[in-house]
Parts: C-alpha cells; sequence; structure tokens
C-alpha cells in the first residue's frame, strides 16, 4: 500500500501551497569550504539538530558526508535514531544530557555517542550498563570552560576524568567544551575559554591520560581562529550557509541552502482607506493592488515581521502589509503588471538579482538566524535541489 506522501500527485501538491527548497548542492559547497581551513588532521562534525537548523536531517547529513564531514552531532536521541533509521552508520555524537536507563538502553542499541556532564551521570551510565551484554560504549565528556550551560567545571577535569577512566564499559572517546562568544571580534572571553580548556587537557594529561579528540569550535570558532581547531570542529550554521557575524564574510564563500517559496492563492483591488487583515494596522492611502500568499506564522514566518518584511516576486521587491496571519499574508504588488493566482513568490532565497537572507528577518526582529532557520515548521515540506 501506498503511504499517504507516495500517493498519486501528491509530489505536486508539494508545491501547491508553500515549501521550503534545500540546495544540497550548496550544503556540499559549505562542507568543501570549511574543510578547506582545516588541517587534514582536524575532522568536521556536521550538526545537524533541530531537523538540521530547518534544513531537513537525513538529506543534509548523507550531503554533508559526501562531501568531508564525518561525525554528525544531534541535541537528542530520536535526533540520532532518525539517522540510523535513514541507513546513516557514521558517528553521531548526542549534544544533550541523558540519565535514564531507557534513554541509555536506547543509546547502545542505536550505536550512538553519549555526552557525560557530571560524574553522577557517569556513575548511572556505567551502572546501567554493567546489566547489558554491550562491551564498552564511546563516550565524550563535557567541560564547562564558561558557557555556563552543560559541563563539569574546568577545574574538576582531572577528578571526573580519571573516574570515567576506571568506571568499566566507559570509553573516552573526547573531551569538549563549547565558546560562549565565539563569532565576537573581541576575543578576551573566547581565549579565556581557550585556556581554561587547555589548562583542564594538561590536568587530564598529567593523570597519564590522553583522550582521543579534543573539540572546541562552534561555526565561529571554526571561522574566526584556526587554535580552536584541535582535532574536529562542531559546525552548524556555515554548513547551512550563514555566517554567524558579519566580520566573518570574508574568510570563506558560502551559499545559504535554504529558500523560503509559496504560492498567491488571490490578487484584488483595494481603494483608498481600506484595512488590510486583523486589527487593520494598515490602510491604504491609495487604490492598492494586493496580493494574498499561502503561507503564515503556523509555518514559521513571525508574526513580529508584520509590516516590516519584503518578499520578492519577479525578481522585484514589494513590501508586506497588513498582520502576517496564521496561513496567509499580503503584498503589496501593485508595481507587479497582471499578476497571476498561481505564481510563486520568494520570502527567503534568491530570485532574479534580488534576494532576502535569514539574516535580514533577523535583524528586524532584533534576533539571530539560528532561531530564524529553525522556526519554519513541518508543515512546509522539505523539496531538496542542485542534487
Amino acid at each position: 500500500m501506498l503511504s499517504w506522501e507516495q500517493s498519486p500527485g501528491i509530489a505536486l501538491m508539494r508545491r501547491e501551497r508553500a515549501w521550503v527548497e534545500v540546495n544540497l548542492s550548496a550544503i556540499a559547497h559549505n562542507v568543501q569550504q570549511i574543510r578547506r581551513l582545516l588541517s587534514d588532521q582536524t575532522e568536521l562534525m556536521a550538526v545537524v539538530k533541530a531537523d538540521a537548523y530547518g534544513h531537513g536531517a537525513t538529506t543534509v547529513a548523507q550531503a554533508a558526508l559526501h562531501a568531508g564531514a564525518t561525525w554528525l552531532g544531534v541535541a537528542t536521541i530520536p535526533e540520532g535514531i532518525e539517522l540510523r533509521e535513514a541507513g546513516i552508520d557514521a558517528p553521531v555524537l548526542v549534544l544533550g544530557a541523558n540519565h535514564t536507563p531507557e534513554q541509555i538502553r536506547a543509546i547502545v542499541h542505536w550505536q550512538l555517542q553519549p555526552t557525560l556532564c557530571t560524574p553522577r551521570q557517569a556513575l548511572i551510565f556505567a551502572d546501567v550498563l554493567a546489566q547489558t551484554q554491550q562491551p564498552s560504549l564511546s563516550v565524550h565528556l563535557k567541560l564547562d570552560t564558561g558557557m555556563s550551560r552543560l559541563g563539569t567545571d574546568w577545574q574538576a577535569a582531572a577528578e571526573f576524568v580519571q573516574l570515567v577512566q576506571r568506571l568499566p564499559k566507559l570509553q573516552i572517546d573526547s573531551v569538549y567544551s563549547h565558546l560562549a562568544t565565539a563569532e565576537d571580534p573581541n576575543r578576551t572571553i573566547a581565549k579565556q575559554q581557550q585556556q581554561r580548556f587547555e589548562a583542564a587537557i594538561a590536568q587530564i594529561n598529567a593523570c597519564g591520560i590522553y583522550p582521543p579528540r579534543l573539540h572546541l569550535a562552534n561555526s565561529g570558532g571554526t571561522l574566526s581562529d584556526a587554535t580552536f581547531h584541535y582535532d574536529m570542529v562542531r559546525v552548524g550554521l556555515a554548513i547551512y550557509g550563514l555566517y554567524p557575524a558579519d566580520h566573518l564574510k570574508a574568510v570563506l564563500d558560502l551559499q545559504p541552502a535554504l529558500q523560503v517559496r509559496a504560492r498567491v492563492t488571490q490578487v484584488k483591488t483595494i481603494p483608498p482607506g481600506t484595512g488590510v487583515s486583523y486589527g487593520h494596522r494598515y490602510v491604504a492611502d491609495q487604490e492598492r493592488q494586493i496580493a494574498v500568499v499561502a503561507i503564515g506564522y503556523a509555518d514559521g514566518v513571525p508574526r513580529n515581521l508584520s509590516n516590516k518584511m519584503e518578499a520578492i516576486v519577479r525578481g522585484q521587491r514589494v513590501p508586506q502589509i497588513g498582520a502576517v496571519t496564521m496561513d496567509q499574508l499580503m503584498l503589496d504588488v501593485s508595481a507587479i503588471p497582471d499578476l497571476r493566482e498561481g505564481e510563486v513568490v520568494t520570502l527567503l532565497g534568491q530570485d532574479g538579482n534580488e534576494s532576502i537572507a535569514a539574516n535580514d528577518w533577523a535583524a528586524i526582529l532584533d534576533t539571530i538566524s539560528w532561531e530564524i532557520l529553525c522556526g519554519f515548521k513541518h508543515r512546509l515540506p522539505r523539496i531538496a535541489i542542485g542534487k
């Protein structure tokens, strides 16, 4: 029996309303660009958590691995399981903390690699593993060097690593930390974190323990300073073609991989004085031609962009007007002659010589591009292009 997605006509329907295009050639290009920054000894982890920042985890993971990534990073166990069920056998690091026996057994079953953040967590893992036939489990120990999030305090690193080393069935694969300000042009805090990380590693080495891998850098760290690279870098945002900060644009050439498009569902002419959408936050000052577009805040277009954003129609920017609604928004298309229902509107991406980036929306909303990318809901089909 055909699944709903495989039923006749569904492939066409995926572009009937609104959709996200993911350019796999851009993903491959970005991975290759990042690899050129790294030494041959430094591995690249493609971070594909949060459904690959809204791009589609399995397709992005496959494209990134084919282009030169060797590891994958996820936040949760179900995200790792999704990769395994898709037939991906590359090493997968679960970046989040897990503690329960059920979680640990799932990690073992699906051959994932967990992050251990505290001695207590390590003891729980050892206790559960003792009840299994698993000979050993590769684990990654996280230190807090200044992020104040997950991890054991860097000053207690030696004691933490020695404990894990003594516990049966736990095999240390790496020790790592996370930079809090890697994209900041002022590297004072990042360098302080690096110094703490290296001091912790020196303490660990003094105990006769030499972890196989050390890693510290996210996208910002990878692009900003080669001394942050160590044995592996964990890159998310840059793989998707966006820069953590504007001053890093000169480092390498990235291509945005995601485009958001939707169709016009109605075109109408409104007279002067006519209000548009809920609350009439826009009132026409003269006769206007407006287009209703089949995408809204339930799809991931932030309502706070109302009356502030633009879209691209036939290669020309046009303003969005009125409140963005749950499933639809309106554009002033007075400058576009003879626009018809069914034509395609670009919300993010390129059309002709015009382009709109996630950074543009983020600047309007005083947020970050990560949040914009992760906001597109699964109601929008992900369509891979540029394979």
